[in-house]
This record gives structure tokens, sequence and C-alpha cells, in this order.
């Protein structure tokens, strides 16, 4: 039974990442490419979540979820009820807040795809909100410089959890690489 990720990436993202693209590269290297399940998420929330849980029923070692921006918010909600550990990288910690100012065409940053974001969508959110988080399933990685997200509301919402807070960066979380070895050590590979 090995180790594996399970990346969630975040709202108009995809699995083609800068992120996914180093994770997936730094455990190519080490020979440990197939532990690393990023499916291209969909972006109706119950589809996402769907995706996500079905990728988990098929494991059959310890699997770490790693969600950034919104897939921080579904490995939340995932991680509580799955018994899961995760990694939450500048995590929407206020989705439905966040992102209802998105309704509307949406367009994904890496496929070029187009899409119908929805007042329905936001109420899909909503259902996967969690009231009080387990502390020791998280490692909770934020910048400062986050233009998209408050890092203190993460702060606040992941209270308790274990915390790297770096000054400066962006959304996107441009430290990602020098903290690269401390998540794979955290996820167990």
């Amino acid at each position: 039974m090995s180790a594996g990720i399970l990346y969630l990436h975040g709202f108009c993202s995809s699995p083609a990442s800068w992120k996914v693209r180093l994770l997936g590269a730094t455990l190519n290297a080490r020979g440990q490419g197939e532990r690393l399940f990023c499916p291209a998420l969909s972006h109706v929330p119950r589809e996402a979540v769907a995706q996500a849980e079905a990728v988990i029923g098929e494991q059959d070692g310890p699997l770490t979820l790693v969600g950034s921006s919104l897939g921080g918010y579904y490995a939340t909600w995932l991680a509580e009820k799955h018994d899961l550990r995760a990694v939450l990288i500048n995590p929407a910690v206020v989705a439905p807040v966040s992102l209802d100012q998105f309704i509307g065409t949406q367009t994904n940053l890496y496929t070029g795809e187009t899409f119908e974001f929805t007042a329905e969508h936001v109420e899909q959110l909503r259902s996967f909100d969690v009231r009080c988080v387990t502390p020791e399933r998280y490692l909770l990685l934020v910048e400062t410089g986050d233009e998209v997200l408050d890092y203190r509301q993460a702060l606040a919402r992941y209270a308790g959890c274990r915390q790297v807070v770096v000054d400066g960066g962006d959304h996107s979380f441009t430290r990602f690489p020098d903290l690269l070895p401390q998540l794979l050590e955290y996820c167990g590979l």
C-alpha cells in the first residue's frame, strides 16, 4: 500500500496548472508518478466532488488531498467526510461568497473552454461547507500577497492546524517549489 496524492485544482484551472505539472515532474523524477491523481474537475460543484470521490473510492492505500483555491474548499469537505489528511494551498475559505461575483460566462485559464457559472452552482457550493474542521488533518500553505483571497480568513478558519505563512507572493502560490519537499513529506512520499 503506497501513499498517493489527489490534487484538486481551483476554479477555472486544470491539471495543466504549473503547480500540478511541477508536482508531477517531481514525482516522476522519483519514480512515483503513478501516485498523483488530478482529474479535470467539472465547473459544477456536485460533479467535481463526485469526480474526487470516485478517485478516493478506487484507492487501496493512504491518500492525501492537496487542494488549491476552490480545490482547498472541496478538500476540506472531503477530508472531513472520508477521514483524510489535506494540504490546502491559498484555499477558498468562503467559496460561495467569493465565487458569487463570478456568476456568468467564465473561461478556463488552461483549456480556453467557456462555461456558465450559475447561482445554482453557488448553492451547490454551500452544501459542501464544513462547520468545524479537525485541526490535525490539515497543513495550510498561504501567501500574504494573495490578491484573490484574504489569507487571514484561512488562518482563522484553520486555527490550530499546522500553518505555513509566506510573506508576499500571490494567489498562484509563488513559493510552491520551495515548499514542495515539506508537502511531499506531509503526504508520506
